[in-house]
C-alpha cells in the first residue's frame, strides 16, 4: 500500500450511490481507527455518533436544512454517516476514566508512573484552560486528528468519504441530546461509494506545489 498514492487519489465525494452499502465489517474497522486515533496527552476528548440506518441518517440530515440543504443528499444517500463530536468540558470524571483505562491496559509499571501521567495530563489541561484560554479549541483539534485518521483509513479501504462542516451544530446537539452528555457537534463524515453523477470524481486534484508549503531547514 502506497500512502502517498492514496493521499493523491482520494478526494471529497459530492454524490453517493444510495444502492451501494459499505459492509459492516469495513465500518467496524473504520470505527477502530477512530477510537485508536492520537490525541494530545491521550486526552481522547471525543465521541462518535454513527448512522447506518435510514432512520439514523434522516435524523442527522435534519441538521442540513435551510442554508445547508446542499449537503442533505450526501447524508441521505451515503451508506453510513459519522458525526464527530468534541467534549464541551474536560471534566475530572473524564480524566479519571482515561487514567483508569490506561492502568487497566497495563501502561503503568507502578503507582509513581501512574501519578506522573496524571500530573502531565493535568498540566496540559490547565495550560489550555487557564493560561491560553483555548481549552475548547484544543479539544476540537484532537477530534480533527481523528477525522484525518478516518479519511485516510477510508481511502485505504476503498471507501469514498465527505467531511462536512456545512450543517447546523446547535440543531444536532439538541436533536441528539449531546449537550446533556457533555459533547457538541463538529463535523459530519459521509461514507459510501460515489455515484456516476459525482462531478468531482472526474476533476483533477489540486494542491499548492511542495515548495510553497514545505520548508526544509
Amino acid at each position: 500500500m502506497n500512502l502517498a498514492s492514496l493521499a493523491s487519489q482520494r478526494y471529497t465525494t459530492k454524490a453517493y450511490d444510495p444502492a451501494r452499502r459499505v459492509p459492516q465489517a469495513t465500518i467496524d474497522e473504520l470505527l477502530v481507527l477512530l477510537r485508536q486515533a492520537p490525541s494530545s496527552v491521550n486526552s481522547q476528548p471525543w465521541h462518535f455518533v454513527v448512522a447506518g440506518s435510514e432512520e439514523g441518517k434522516a435524523r442527522l440530515a435534519k441538521g442540513t436544512q435551510g442554508p445547508y440543504a446542499y449537503n442533505q443528499p450526501k447524508v441521505l444517500d451515503a451508506s453510513h454517516v459519522i458525526l464527530i463530536c468534541a467534549r464541551t468540558e474536560m471534566t475530572d470524571a473524564h480524566l479519571a476514566h482515561v487514567l483508569q483505562q490506561e492502568a487497566d491496559d497495563g501502561r503503568f509499571r507502578d503507582d509513581e508512573a501512574r501519578a506522573g501521567q496524571q500530573r502531565t495530563r493535568q498540566t496540559y489541561v490547565d495550560l489550555h484552560r487557564y493560561e491560553r484560554n483555548d481549552l475548547q479549541h484544543w479539544m476540537e483539534k484532537q477530534a480533527y486528528l481523528a477525522l484525518g485518521t478516518l479519511l485516510l483509513g477510508a481511502a485505504a479501504m476503498g471507501v469514498d468519504a465527505t467531511p462536512m462542516e456545512g450543517f447546523d451544530p446547535q440543531f444536532l446537539d439538541a436533536e441528539l441530546g449531546l449537550r446533556k452528555q457533555g459533547y457538541t457537534s463538529l463535523v459530519l463524515v459521509a461514507l459510501g461509494h460515489r455515484s456516476d453523477k459525482d462531478f468531482n470524481a472526474a476533476l483533477p486534484k489540486s494542491r499548492l506545489p511542495a515548495d510553497r508549503v514545505i520548508t526544509e531547514i
